[in-house]
């Protein structure tokens, strides 16, 4: 477990030191092992279930027990990304890395679609180019189970405190955050996180301010003039592009339900079954696009926020999916995306269909030339 000497032990990743014992915590967690027994094995009796438990537990030790690095968990992660975008993409393809230098850390601002593939894609894109990947933001609303953390932590990611709901707590864990941030970012260690909390269920992306004031929190602390601060971040904006919403059915269903009936309240695992419609479903082409770092004379937080969206809408990489939605006819659009995206609609209950238009033509009514 992490050291109580280390200031961000409470949220950064797991170190190469902590990575066996947490493989050795997985493998003997019977929740997540059940998991993917339930999952993997569904069609198979209960009762060979009390048989698979032990034999995947051998299996996990044969396959992962060896593991004592970061870097060997991101391989093993790398190669079970290129099985997931076999089976779900038509495309992956990504722009924009050559305006980047691959010897500096950056803070990539993204928009968010996606709650675990938004930063595995932009990770992948990285790595492919030989870039370090980035350490990625993610909610402690989704890591309701001790597992959850576990796999996230040794998978580079860091924790977001967004269920504290005393003010003074609140206050002292967005200074905590920001400092992570900014220390990553000296460490040499880049960081995705998300231009949003939670993802832009009806396809408008557009960046909270409140989260570049968070960016800023620690500056202000250390007196650090604004302009100055964000400049010091190397913040790129990233728009990251998918042909097909994997989750898109679901999204407009919550869009529906609070337009209906004032509220939605999420069941206790939705999350979690967000994420893996995410991992194993149909997604088409997708792209991700690395806008260039924002330098400049920045007043304040809604600045940034203007001039991260811009280069989001600049740089957003619209599929046949969305001018369909927004009922713009181009020459390259044939009749095979047609019929391929009305059988989609086909699919979604009638009632949510105008939601799920609006969702895919939301990018081609934001970018600049529209």
């Amino acid at each position: 477990m992490p050291t109580s000497s280390d200031k961000f032990s409470d949220i950064r990743p797991y170190n190469d030191d902590e990575i066996q014992a947490t493989i050795l915590r997985l493998i003997n967690n019977d929740e997540l092992i059940n998991a993917i027994i339930s999952f993997r094995f569904s069609k198979f009796s209960k009762f060979t279930h009390c048989l698979l438990r032990p034999l995947l537990r051998r299996y996990f030790i044969y396959k992962w027990g060896s593991i004592t690095s970061i870097d060997e968990v991101q391989k093993v992660v790398g190669q079970y990304m290129q099985h997931m975008i076999k089976g779900t993409t038509t495309q992956f393809t990504y722009s924009g890395l050559q305006n980047l230098d691959v010897s500096k850390s950056y803070l990539f601002v993204s928009n968010h679609r996606d709650i675990a593939m938004d930063p595995a894609f932009m990770n992948l894109a990285l790595f492919t180019e030989k870039f370090k990947t980035a350490r990625v933001a993610i909610g402690d609303n989704l890591l309701s189970k001790p597992f959850i953390a576990d796999l996230m932590r040794m998978n580079k990611s860091f924790i977001v405190k967004r269920s504290i709901s005393a003010p003074r707590e609140m206050l002292k864990a967005l200074l905590h955050l920001s400092d992570y941030i900014f220390s990553s970012l000296k460490s040499d260690s880049s960081i995705w996180i998300a231009q949003r909390e939670g993802r832009a269920k009806d396809g408008f992306d557009k960046t909270e301010p409140a989260i570049v004031k968070m960016f800023y929190i620690h500056g202000k602390k250390n007196k650090i003039e604004f302009s100055d601060y964000i400049n010091q971040l190397n913040i790129v904006p990233v728009a990251i592009s998918y042909e097909f919403d994997a989750c898109d059915k679901q999204k407009a269903q919550e869009l529906y339900t609070k337009n209906k009936y004032g509220e939605y309240k999420k069941s206790e695992f939705e999350d979690i079954e967000s994420i893996v419609s995410g991992l194993i479903g149909e997604k088409g082409h997708v792209h991700v696009a690395f806008g260039e770092p924002l330098q400049g004379d920045f007043t304040d937080a809604e600045e940034v926020a203007k001039a991260i969206d811009k280069q989001i809408y600049k740089n957003y990489y619209l599929h046949p999916s969305n001018y369909i939605a927004a009922k713009v006819n181009l020459e390259s659009i044939d009749k095979a995306d047609k019929e391929v995206f009305a059988q989609r609609l086909n699919n979604i209950d009638s009632e949510l269909q105008e939601m799920v238009l609006k969702m895919y033509a939301n990018p081609v009514k934001n970018a600049p030339d529209f």
